[in-house]
Formats: structure tokens, C-alpha cells, sequence
């Protein structure tokens, strides 16, 4: 475990260091904002397409990790949205909260899996978190903007969250990388070489605006509502997946990559759907801070516990 902890420990670092660099009045505020955009738009497409069409699969239990993947996904969603009877009764949450609750439950922060694949395991480890984000990402999506606008008691545009899922960078660049190995051809070599030095460029970038974007004051007091999607998205999920992963038969480290996308805290994408749709954004965002600092225990002992299990 300790193995793990000081491997993942750069990424933490990289993590805190935008935070503090967020503070310096060296940097404008608007700098932020615009590093979001540059990765979204430009940086992680390119990573995402150079890795799913240059992965290789072989050996891999593809259709059983994705069975696994949606199963624990649907699941999860399943059990968090048939809690809120049980909470509303308690007065521990109140509508809006609990639309915050169920996202930072069921969302996950790929840029940070991504990081860590590239650190701890080969190639095929970042190829496999980005084929979790092509299979999930649109589910989650219209999952959480219906729970968001049912709690929000507001009505959403289907019309423009569709349009929004079909112009997604990352799904263009993972689609574009799937036809691509469907191809007789790979990509033109100086191409290629071009768009992997761009994506080298989105961990570190990334990581360090997803730290710009942490609130720390938001770790003075811990609610209820903070604590518990921090307990089922970092302990209650891994242990979903793991184990619905093992009983569809994965094994050795496909289960630890698994358990790595399980494992990451919620993503910061889903405050700007709170927004947008009258649900709780401060919450989300004091949640995502509580998660992301309590990930950085609970996913080596995620990864170490799940390697002593695929040991056997």
C-alpha cells in the first residue's frame, strides 16, 4: 500500500499546487477558466484518441469489464435515487441537496483515473479508463440531468442536453478513435506523433486546474450531506464494482483497473449542471474538495486491497 500511496502522491502534489498557484496574484483569475476550456476542448480529445487508437487490447476482457462497469453503474444509480424517501423522512437533506448527493455519488473524475493509470500501470490501463468513459458518460449524463431537474423542480432542455452529448469532445475523439482502428490503416506517423505531444501536455495541465478549482474553506464544516456521497462514491462504489467485476469473472490487473475507476472522487463538470438546472452548486462543490482530499487515503487502499484479491 505504501507502494501505491507514494506513487500517487505526485498527482496530490500537482493537485495542490494549482490550488496554492489559483491564490498568487501572479496569475489572473480568468487564466483558470481558460485552462478548463483549452483541456477540454483541445488537450484530453487528442490524449483520449492517441491512446484508445494506439491501445493494445490483447488478452483483455473487454465485454466482461464493461458488463461489470454498467451493471455496478446502473446499480449504484439505482440505490442512491431510492434513498431519498429514507433521507426526506429524516430531514437530514432537502430536495435540492439531494440532487448534489446523487450526482458527486454516481459521477467520476476521469482526468484524475487517467493520471494514475499513466503512473502505476502500462499503456493498457489508461486505454481501459477511456473506454469506461465511452461507455458511461452518456448514461451518467442523463441520469444526473433528470435527477437534477426533478429536485430542482425546474424543466430541462432535452433538446440542447442531446445536442450537448453529440458535439462532446471526448466522445467525438473516442468514437473517431474506435473507427480508426476499425481501419486496414493507422494514423499518418508525424500525425500521430503531433497529437501525442499535445495530450502529454493534458495530466499535468489538467491536474493542476481541477486544483485551482478546489475550495478549501469548504472543509470547515462537514455536513451530512457532504459525508455521505464521500462514503458511497469512495467506499460503497469500489466495493460494487470489485465485486461485480469478480463474479463476471475479471481477474489480475484488468480488476485493478476496474477498481481504479471506481475508486476516483466525483467530477467537476456536474457543478456547472447544478447550476444551470437550480440544484446546489456550493454544495457540489464543497463535496467535490471533501472527496478529492479524502481520495487521496482511500484509493491506495482501494488499489492495494483489490490486488490482494486478483492475487488470489
Amino acid at each position: 500500500m505504501i507502494a501505491i500511496f507514494e506513487s500517487i502522491l505526485p498527482i496530490f502534489l500537482v493537485l495542490l499546487a494549482g490550488n496554492v498557484l489559483r491564490r498568487l496574484p501572479k496569475f489572473d483569475a480568468e487564466v483558470w477558466p481558460a485552462l478548463d476550456q483549452l483541456g477540454y476542448w483541445v488537450l484530453y480529445p487528442a490524449l483520449l484518441f492517441v491512446t484508445i487508437a494506439n491501445a493494445d487490447f490483447t488478452g483483455l476482457q473487454l465485454d466482461a469489464m464493461m458488463a461489470a462497469l454498467l451493471v455496478s453503474v446502473c446499480v449504484m444509480c439505482a440505490f442512491t435515487y431510492s434513498l431519498w424517501p429514507l433521507l426526506s423522512g429524516s430531514g437530514r437533506l432537502v430536495e435540492s441537496e439531494f440532487s448534489t448527493v446523487f450526482q458527486t455519488t454516481v459521477r467520476w473524475n476521469s482526468f484524475i483515473a487517467l493520471a494514475v493509470a499513466q503512473k502505476l500501470y502500462p499503456p493498457a490501463g489508461m486505454a481501459v479508463v477511456a473506454l469506461v468513459m465511452l461507455v458511461i458518460i452518456i448514461p451518467l449524463n442523463i441520469a444526473s440531468t433528470f435527477v437534477v431537474t426533478r429536485f430542482a423542480d425546474r424543466s430541462a432542455n432535452w433538446q440542447r442536453v442531446m445536442r450537448n452529448l453529440a458535439t462532446n469532445p471526448f466522445i467525438l475523439a473516442m468514437l473517431a478513435a474506435m473507427v480508426l482502428r476499425s481501419l486496414p490503416f493507422g494514423l499518418y506517423p508525424p500525425l500521430s506523433d503531433a497529437l501525442d505531444l499535445v495530450g502529454r501536455s493534458a495530466l499535468g495541465i489538467g491536474l493542476l486546474a481541477i486544483g485551482a478549482s478546489l475550495r478549501t474553506r469548504d472543509l470547515v464544516q462537514l455536513r451530512f450531506a457532504m459525508w455521505l456521497p464521500t462514503v458511497l462514491k469512495l467506499v460503497a462504489f469500489p466495493a460494487l464494482l470489485v465485486a461485480t467485476a469478480m463474479a463476471f469473472g475479471v481477474t489480475g490487473m484488468q480488476l485493478s483497473y476496474l477498481a481504479l475507476c471506481g475508486a476516483v472522487p466525483t467530477a467537476m463538470n456536474g457543478y456547472l449542471l447544478a447550476r444551470q438546472l437550480g440544484g446546489d452548486a456550493e454544495l457540489y462543490a464543497a463535496v467535490t474538495t471533501l472527496q478529492t482530499a479524502v481520495s487521496f487515503l482511500t484509493i491506495p487502499a482501494v488499489l492495494a486491497i483489490t490486488g490482494q484479491l486478483s492475487a488470489g
